[in-house]
């Protein structure tokens, strides 16, 4: 089964693929009130990072959801710096020094999480 992962984009990070091929294949959804870039992830990364990642599932969508904050914005940081979001993508994620930053950072998320800063859209 293929799964997928979302990336949502808020204003900033809107700018910094704007002008760039990742433009073209920024989604909407709910009206457009949020924006997000979707990657395919082949059924070996996804195991991967349900075992990395112990709190993260596939929803019945086949997403893969409810992965660490640190997580997504990394996977972000992998798209941007390689204007891609192919499978190099995730070779370039999993390196293991990169997830070890990734881990540690999540482990903090565990003592404090602060709320996400979402504007109305209206």
């Amino acid at each position: 089964m293929p799964y997928r992962i979302a990336v949502i984009l808020d204003k900033a990070r809107l700018e910094r693929i704007k002008g760039t091929g990742l433009e073209g294949i920024v989604k909407d959804l709910y009206g457009g009130c949020l924006k997000v870039i979707e990657l395919n992830v082949p059924d070996d990364i996804a195991q991967r990072i349900l075992k990395e990642f112990p709190r993260a599932r596939i929803d019945a969508r086949g997403f893969i959801e409810e992965t660490p904050v640190a997580f997504k914005r990394e996977l972000f940081e992998v798209i941007v710096q390689l204007r891609s979001i192919g499978p190099e993508v995730f070779g370039e994620l999993l390196k293991p020094e990169r997830l070890s930053r990734v881990k540690e950072a999540a482990a903090k998320e565990d003592e404090y999480l602060p709320p996400p800063n979402i504007a109305y859209c209206g």
